[in-house]
């Protein structure tokens, strides 16, 4: 049996190596891959570095490292490790592959430019581990999520489920904008509430169950009305809007805010056994004027307070907005953006149709004009009844 000694000459014989002066003159394109175990990591890297250890390169790097032709300088503590997985990734078919000599202790010894990277405490790591299996999430994404802002447009029927796994995956900040308290009637879909609560806040209320579920996310409440005069100020700062609005008028408001802002919203609706899901991507995909360009008559759009809603329905949906908005904080996978899905719960069926920016859009299209905030209980007419009714 080759000694660790011989084996280390063999995979040097079988690959690249390059200085660090070398490795820094590489072009913005070259993606710096660290071998070392986490507690090393965890005391500087290069920044922008990729970590994955050693021992799991096999496991994880195809999952992260879809471009086999990606130029990937590889480097450890000195050199050794880096070299024999230099070797491993020639074997798994990257094309482009070089072990830095000397490692990250030349390199930081040089001077070249280094940082403390934000970790995962050991606690964290045991919650989020299932996360930080997946390639597409990892201890990466999983901070990413930690230093992300959400804000949900209702602590109701589809604000509920959204922000209990939102909360659960980690984001690190929820806003949560409801201005009603918890009613009886509500803990039939309302399930951030229980009957303790009844005539508390709502935001109260969820920021409650919130914190207890997680005590990583903090809970930003905002007991007010969205309207024209604090909407702006109140999307500020967020990455996704999660909406469970369920009216018209709010939704204008929202869709034109969002424009402004460029800040994608995850829209749901739900009505008896019926949910949607799309997403708004800001000048990218079409807005919600593109979808509804106009309210429906009134007879046409009954509330569920008329109509009825299984509650159940109501998970399914804000479950699937929770999902969207993790994809769009991590960047992976194809969002909704584009495309409605629609669900039938009685017929168990999901169908997607193609949502196509309108170029006449008043607020999006070629010509829009400037967007103003303002108020739309008059255009939307007040005694409308929004099918979406939460």
């Amino acid at each position: 049996m080759a000694s660790g000694r011989e084996l280390l000459h063999q995979a040097k014989s079988q690959i690249r190596e390059v200085t660090t002066e070398q490795a820094a003159a590489l072009d913005s394109g070259t993606l710096f891959l660290d071998v070392r175990e986490p507690d090393e990591h965890t005391q500087g890297a290069i920044p922008g570095a990729l970590h994955i250890p050693r021992g799991y390169l096999e496991l994880q790097l195809e999952g992260r490292v879809m471009d086999k032709d990606t130029p990937i300088v590889i480097y450890c503590a000195g050199g050794v490790r880096s070299a024999l997985a230099a070797k491993t990734l020639t074997e798994m078919g990257y094309s482009d592959v070089v072990s830095m000599e000397g490692g990250f202790n030349r390199w930081k010894d040089e001077g070249r430019p280094w940082s403390a990277p934000k970790t995962l405490s050991a606690e964290q790591r045991n919650r989020y581990q299932r996360h930080l299996l997946l390639p597409e999430v990892g201890e990466a994404g999983q901070q990413k999520l930690l230093d992300s802002k959400v804000l949900l447009l209702g602590a109701g029927g589809l604000g509920s489920p959204a922000a209990l796994y939102l909360a659960a995956a980690g984001v690190g900040t929820l806003g949560i904008i409801d201005m009603d308290v918890v009613d009886a009637s509500n803990l039939q879909r309302q399930i951030l509430h229980n009957v303790d609560r009844i005539g508390d806040r709502k935001v109260d209320s969820a920021k409650k169950t919130l914190t207890l579920l997680n005590p990583d996310v903090n809970v930003i409440t905002y007991d007010t009305r969205l309207g024209a005069d604090n909407i702006l100020e109140i999307f500020d700062g967020y990455d996704v809007i999660v909406d469970g609005t369920d009216n018209f008028p709010t939704r204008y408001l929202v869709n034109d805010a969002s424009l402004i802002k460029d800040i994608p919203v995850v829209h749901g609706s739900i009505f008896r056994f019926e949910g949607q899901v799309t997403v708004f991507q800001p000048w990218i995909g079409p807005c919600y004027r593109c979808l509804v360009p106009e309210p429906p008559p009134a007879e046409l759009a009954p509330s569920c307070a008329e109509a009825g809603v299984l509650g159940v329905l109501c998970g399914i949906v804000g479950s699937l907005e929770a999902v969207e908005a993790i994809k769009l904080l991590l960047g992976i996978g194809d969002s909704l953006s584009g495309r409605l899905l629609s669900y039938d719960a009685l017929g168990q069926e999901f169908r997607t149709f193609k949502v196509r920016r309108d170029p006449n859009c008043p607020t999006c299209g070629d010509d829009a004009g400037e967007i103003v905030i303002a108020e739309y209980d008059g255009l939307c007419m007040p005694h409308v009844k929004e099918p979406a009714k939460v």
